[in-house]
Formats: C-alpha cells, structure tokens, sequence
C-alpha cells in the first residue's frame, strides 16, 4: 500500500483539476470526475504514515488530512448546491495543502 499512495495522489490531483477545469464549460460529469480525485487524494493523505513522535509534525499530518477531507466537502457542494460554494471550500482545501507541503518537509529536515 505503501507504493500506493503517491499513485493515487498523482491521479487524484489530476482529477481534481480537470473536474473543476471543466466544471466552467457545464460539461456533465465534471462533478463526478472531481469527486473520484478528491477521494483518492483523501485517501492518500488519510493513508499516509507517520512514525515520529514530534508533535509540529503530527498537527501538520492532521491538518494535511483535514484538507483532504474539505476537498470531499467541496465535491459534495459541487452537487447539492447551485452557487459557488465549493470553490470557497476548494480554496480552504488549498492553502491547508500549500502550507502543510511547505511545512512538513522543513520540520522533517529540523527532526534530522
């Protein structure tokens, strides 16, 4: 499984891309297409090992799984709702992404 989830991240951002790309156009299953990466991406983030025992590096890992947990929110938006409300969750999604892919490599290199 290990192997695994850099796979089903890879696939999943680009499905989540792609979804909300097309999503403009009014193209049919875009929200499907963005649902099935936001769901291999959640997967891979809530999948994803941690053997350490600093604790800036597990808030970082929880707040990387939340991310990936708002993006399936934003999915479920992207169904329910007729505004724009799930790009205000994707943006969310976002920046907790963007920060914990800053972070986490700068505290493992501090751990070293």
């Amino acid at each position: 499984m290990k192997s695994l989830i850099p796979v089903f991240f890879m696939v999943g951002a680009v499905m989540v891309l792609t979804g909300a790309a097309t999503y403009i156009s009014g193209w049919d299953y875009s929200p499907y297409l963005y649902l099935l990466g936001a769901a291999c991406v959640a997967l891979a983030q809530i999948n994803l090992p941690l053997a350490t025992t600093n604790k800036i590096l597990k808030r970082l890992r929880i707040q990387q799984k939340f991310g990936g947990i708002i993006l399936l929110l934003s999915a479920v938006f992207m169904f329910t709702t007729r505004g724009n409300e799930w790009i205000v969750c994707l943006a969310i999604a976002s920046v907790l992404e963007l920060y914990t892919a800053f972070r986490i490599p700068s505290e493992e290199a501090k751990e070293q």
